[in-house]
């Protein structure tokens, strides 16, 4: 019996996690779990797993859930998610929130001795170096759920003392793959939010169709497998059926393909390095026919130029361009601004960086709040 802590239970990685808990009980326990403020979900989440702790978003909601649930303990807020995340019954932490409030948690757990299965892009990306370093102290499981990253790690299996010579990671390319620049000036939020493969939360999507998810997941691949950008190349694959794939010295590639169901990333992260029979659906390459690879075009998917040169300028960078992109993606949600003002506002946090020393968690969360508040100011300019 695996002991499993869900961070982020109602999110599209929780419920799926949930999925692969609810099929294996005699395998899995979800011993704790937190969620924000979909509360009726999380009720029914709660009525059927019982774990020994939860955690919600408001104090309020944590007192009512207590009085219905007296047999699960309950926290709210930071606090309550880094309980839930240390918890000494876990075995592994799933870690699904949205955004860079999945820092402190992570790191928290890593350093607790918790086994890690993260879905949370920006912990690697806005502090990459304190994390990995956590990671490597502890000796605990790092282990990607992400599609790419999970398809990158398993094509690593097997390849011990091979270096990598390049990662090749795959994009479907969103629903404005094809656009130039004067068609993207017309996007609606209705048209960013409609991904043609896969169905995620509403932030995550936007970054997809900006491509800023692919910056991201550069910088996190750097990261978790200690290769420069300079070796990892994009690739626009619509199909959406080659995850991501790893050349080698002699030429070969090696990849991983697969329906696009993240129930089989999550699954092998909890079960690895074994596999769960039937963890999702399966592809069926013959109907697929043929597959297509591209190149993206940096000048007119604005933030995935602006990834890179955030890459290069390292440091506090990467940083600082996510926070002003959680900003910008809010602000185009709540329709304050257009599509491609996205870029424009992660373009005018960068250029008024000037890098600081990032060596602790309460220095990446002020970070984090002074570009907030500079993005937010650059918003109402612009809107």
């Amino acid at each position: 019996m695996k002991n499993i802590c869900i961070l982020g239970s109602t999110g599209s990685i929780g419920t799926q996690t949930l999925d692969i808990i609810r099929k294996d009980p005699e395998g899995y326990k979800a011993v704790s779990m937190t969620a924000g403020h979909n509360i009726a979900l999380f009720r029914q989440q709660l009525e059927e797993f019982r774990p020994r702790y939860a955690a919600v978003a408001d104090m309020k909601d944590a007192v009512e859930l207590a009085r219905d649930f007296p047999k699960t303990a309950f926290g709210f807020g930071m606090n309550g998610i880094v309980t839930a995340a240390s918890l000494v019954e876990s075995d592994m932490v799933v870690n699904s929130l949205l955004g860079m409030m999945g820092i402190r948690p992570t790191y928290e757990a890593i350093k607790a001795g918790r086994s890690i299965a993260f879905a949370n892009k920006e912990t690697l990306v806005a502090a990459g170096s304190l994390i990995m370093a956590a990671v490597k102290e502890k000796g605990v499981s790092f282990i990607p759920v992400d599609s790419e990253h999970s398809a990158i790690f398993q094509s690593l299996q097997g390849s011990a003392g091979n270096p990598i010579e390049r990662i090749l990671l795959t994009a479907s390319g969103g629903p404005f793959r094809g656009y130039t620049k004067e068609q993207l000036e017309k996007v609606t939020l209705a048209q960013a939010l409609r991904h043609p493969n896969w169905s995620m939360g509403a932030k995550i999507t936007v970054d997809s169709a900006t491509m800023m998810n692919k910056g991201l997941e550069i910088i996190e691949a750097s990261w978790l497998f200690d290769v420069p950008a300079e070796k990892i190349t994009v690739l626009v694959h619509p199909e959406s059926a080659l995850h991501s794939a790893v050349e080698f010295a002699d030429g070969s590639i090696i990849g991983q393909m697969g329906a696009p169901d993240m129930h089989i990333p999550i699954a092998y992260a909890l079960s690895y390095p074994e596999r769960i029979p039937g963890a999702g659906k399966r592809l069926d390459l013959a109907a697929l026919g043929t597959l297509h690879f591209e190149k993206p075009d940096p000048e007119v998917f604005r933030c995935l130029g602006l990834a890179y040169s955030a890459i290069k300028a390292g440091g506090s960078f990467p940083c600082c361009m996510n926070a002003a992109n959680e900003e910008a993606v809010a602000a185009f949600l709540k329709e304050k601004i257009s599509f491609v003002q996205i870029a424009d506002v992660v373009d005018h946090c960068l250029s008024h960086h000037d890098g600081r020393v990032l060596d602790s968690v309460d220095a990446v969360e002020e970070l984090e709040k002074a570009v907030r508040s500079d993005a937010a100011a650059y918003i109402k300019t612009i809107a």
